[in-house]
């Protein structure tokens, strides 16, 4: 297949598109620009951005011209989808800081440096904007029973909807309009939780300008179960390596549910189909091979392929039972707190391996803790320095987590 539309139809990309026979035609005999928005709301990208990122990948392999678009003013605002409540306001400061942050981050997915990709801050069109200019020439353009009826507003009528989230379809649309405009940005892809905002920059391109423009939106990325992926105990999955580590998103690819398998594969990696299938129908024991490339191949992606090998040969090494720990996610603590002994409760806090004492409390009575080996059999249990092992000592939660504490 050679049509980009047809390759993220078979990958499972495609959830929802307006008009798929002239969309599919389209891309298959013009070099179309699109665009995706991301909103700064955090210092690093997520596991889930991956898949607006390998679309992009996809689409730009197949001739296509993608627009990054940062949301430096929609963040201001914030997006209601999917939202039980306001989101957090960050300060302007934050925002563009956030942003710088996500435009480096994107340089490691698409190359930014030869005119292929453009990057644009929505800050742009919307900082010297007027608010009487907006509403008059884009405010018009919207109903608001319609707008009521969309499931982003619609989910927060009773918890309560502000009118400054409220205001974050017409900004969305608007930066459609202003792409189309500036660049000839004729299709807007999202998550398939933007459907509503996507479709109103959609049809406010076409009430203004006459044009033929298009949407898309993708899945996102869930378990079989319809679960979000990309969360653990210890929190959000990132594509910074501060934030998580190369071994830690190894880790957790590495122990996705069997039937995530191919779906993974089919999204967050470049593999064949055929391949992505074979790897995919393995069963039992055998399954584990396929997890293992799955978590070889992302974080290759991400991190590089020298930080890939590390992760899998430590990884490797633990699931043997050798206690390789080179490459292990570790925290350094004061040789002066295991002096006179620190509980076992208050470690597992410390290293964040427990949110708190209570969680600890049920980890070490279900019998899911063990140092260097040995299960802790107490609450009370004491660690102290003769626990140690040239200045280290490893930590296993459950049967898949490992953390090395370092003394200093």
């Amino acid at each position: 297949m050679s049509n980009v539309f047809d390759i993220l139809q078979e990958r499972g990309f495609i959830e929802q598109c307006t008009y798929p026979d002239e969309l599919r035609e389209l891309l298959g005999t013009e070099s179309v620009t699109f665009y995706i928005g991301f909103d700064a709301t955090a210092n690093s990208l997520t596991l889930g951005h991956l898949i607006p990122i390998m679309t992009m990948i996809h689409m730009q392999r197949a001739g296509h011209k993608p627009i990054v678009l940062l949301g430096g003013a929609t963040t201001m605002v914030g997006d209601p989808s999917g939202k039980t409540d306001m989101r957090k306001m960050l300060s302007q400061e934050d925002i563009a800081a956030n942003v710088e942050l996500f435009r480096a981050q994107f340089g490691r997915f698409l190359n930014l440096e030869n005119g292929s990709v453009r990057v644009v801050n929505n800050l742009e069109w919307f900082k010297d904007m007027l608010f009487l200019e907006f509403v008059r020439n884009i405010g018009r353009h919207f109903s608001v029973s319609r707008m009521l009826a969309a499931e982003c507003y619609k989910s927060r009528l009773e918890t309560g909807l502000t009118f400054l989230e409220f205001s974050y379809m017409l900004m969305q649309s608007y930066d459609f309009l202003q792409l189309y405009r500036r660049y000839n940005c004729r299709l807007q892809i999202g998550g398939n939780d933007q459907w509503s905002n996507i479709l109103g920059g959609y049809e406010l391109v076409r009430r203004e300008e006459n044009a033929p423009v298009y949407a898309m939106t993708m899945k996102l990325l869930t378990t079989s179960t319809g679960k979000k992926m990309g969360k653990t105990e210890a929190g959000t999955v990132w594509l910074d390596p501060e934030r998580t580590s190369p071994y830690e998103l190894y880790q957790y690819l590495r122990n996705v549910d069997d039937q995530d398998v191919e779906n993974c594969l089919a999204l967050l990696t470049l593999l064949p189909m055929d391949e992505v299938r074979r790897l995919g129908s393995l069963k039992d024991a055998e399954i584990n091979r396929a997890k293992e490339v799955l978590a070889y191949e992302v974080t290759k992606l991400v991190h590089g392929e020298e930080e890939a090998d590390k992760a899998q040969s430590a990884a490797r090494a633990l699931f043997g039972g050798t206690g390789e720990s080179e490459h292990m996610p570790s925290t350094t603590l004061h040789k002066e707190a295991f002096e006179r002994g620190m509980d076992v409760l208050t470690l597992l806090t410390e290293t964040g391996l427990a949110a708190s004492r209570s969680e600890g409390r049920r980890l070490v009575q279900q019998g899911g803790v063990h140092l260097d080996g040995e299960r802790v059999e107490s609450i009370d249990q004491l660690v102290t320095l003769d626990r140690f092992r040239d200045g280290e000592l490893i930590i296993k939660k459950g049967k898949k987590v490992y953390h090395k504490v370092i003394l200093a």
